[in-house]
């Protein structure tokens, strides 16, 4: 029986040529500096792969490309290769290589390591980000909802709730340019995000008013400190947003049917 086109690796492949644009902007503004932060990320992801193909015959991915290249943008600056290494490790083992790997894990492997470096080196500053590599973002996104890889309505959510945000006058926007790119890298990653029409909407809806929640009530904080957190409790949020839209149109259907 020959194999189907898209399988777990054209996926993984689809995704990373998507994030192309956004992480040759980021390394031409970033250098030297961006370059070997994305190598000992990628590195170490290699080395945690291999283990877990030797040790329980897992299958590698390319998705660590896509992980790695998350955690290099996103996490705090100045940690060092021992501090960044710490931090993937426990990130990628226990958010996704335990699970079965690429496809099977329940939250995003980089949101889980970029809050553990946040949580365990509150000391370092979070990055920020140059205009272009903010709007390399837009072609990242639209090549992903164009090739079906990255669930439109999760964005759409998002984008709803934020655009309600700034018309109410909510203070958002020294968060949004942060808040933006944590959504395309982390928030609409098409294993870990909710599955269901609805299930997506309430997603995305749920990252930007978390968002929008932190940057009114979070005094101190960085805008990609905030960003991270919010994708942390939406990735954790995600199996119960599904849940209610199930739980939604099964009513919808009895009262159809005239089904008690």
């Amino acid at each position: 029986m020959m194999k189907g086109l898209w399988d777990r690796e054209t996926v993984a492949l689809m995704l990373l040529a998507a994030y192309m644009p956004l992480a040759l902007f980021w390394i031409w503004f970033g250098g030297g500096a961006a370059l070997a932060t994305l190598w000992i990320a990628v590195l170490c992801l290699a080395f945690w792969n291999f283990v877990f193909l030797l040790a329980r015959a897992q299958p590698p991915s390319v998705a660590a490309v896509v992980t790695a290249l998350a955690i290099a943008m996103l996490a705090p600056e100045g940690l060092g290769a021992l501090r960044l290494v710490l931090g993937i490790s426990f990130g990628v083992v226990m958010g996704e290589l335990v699970f079965g790997g690429w496809g099977r894990n329940v939250v995003n492997p980089a949101t889980v390591t970029l809050s553990f470096l946040g949580f365990g080196f509150p000391g370092y500053g979070w990055p920020g980000f140059d205009d272009p590599v903010v709007w390399a973002a837009f072609p990242a996104a639209l090549i992903g909802v164009a090739t079906g890889i990255m669930p439109a309505a999760v964005l759409g959510g998002a984008l709803l709730v934020a655009g309600a945000a700034l018309v109410l006058g909510a203070p958002v926007a020294e968060v949004a340019p942060a808040a933006w790119i944590v959504l395309v890298l982390l928030v609409v990653d098409p294993v870990t995000s909710a599955s269901t029409s609805l299930g997506r909407w309430l997603n995305g809806g749920a990252y930007a008013g978390l968002v929008v929640f932190f940057a009114t009530g979070w005094s101190g904080a960085a805008p990609v400190q905030m960003a991270i957190a919010a994708a942390l409790l939406t990735s954790l949020a995600t199996p119960l947003l599904d849940e209610i839209a199930i739980t939604l149109w099964i009513a919808k259907r009895r009262r159809r049917h005239g089904r008690n």
